[in-house]
């Protein structure tokens, strides 16, 4: 709080859920994992091919959070609402886990 006090810009809390990057041998792999990402909730997730015929999964969450806590120096929120996010990001870093 003290150093949010001090800020003479904007501040935004951002929480940025898991990722995960598995390089696939075979498209078939890829897609057999993003089935199994996607079953398991991680809707976010997709598949890359790259120029060199590098095929890339990435499986992502949904579990993001950005909020904006002060506007040119101005606190937009309470110190109670602050305590709030920091609970609900929490919350989404035990479920990456």
């Amino acid at each position: 709080m003290t150093a949010l006090e001090k800020a003479t810009g904007d501040v935004v809390f951002k929480f940025e859920p898991f990722v995960l990057h598995v390089l696939c041998r075979e498209l078939q792999d890829a897609q057999l994992l993003h089935s199994v990402a996607i079953d398991s909730g991680f809707r976010n997730s997709g598949i890359t091919v790259g120029r060199g015929g590098k095929i890339t999964m990435a499986v992502r969450s949904t579990h993001c959070l950005e909020v904006p806590l002060s506007h040119k120096g101005r606190l937009m929120v309470s110190e109670e609402y602050i305590e709030f996010l920091v609970h609900v990001a929490n919350q989404k870093m035990e479920e990456n886990i």
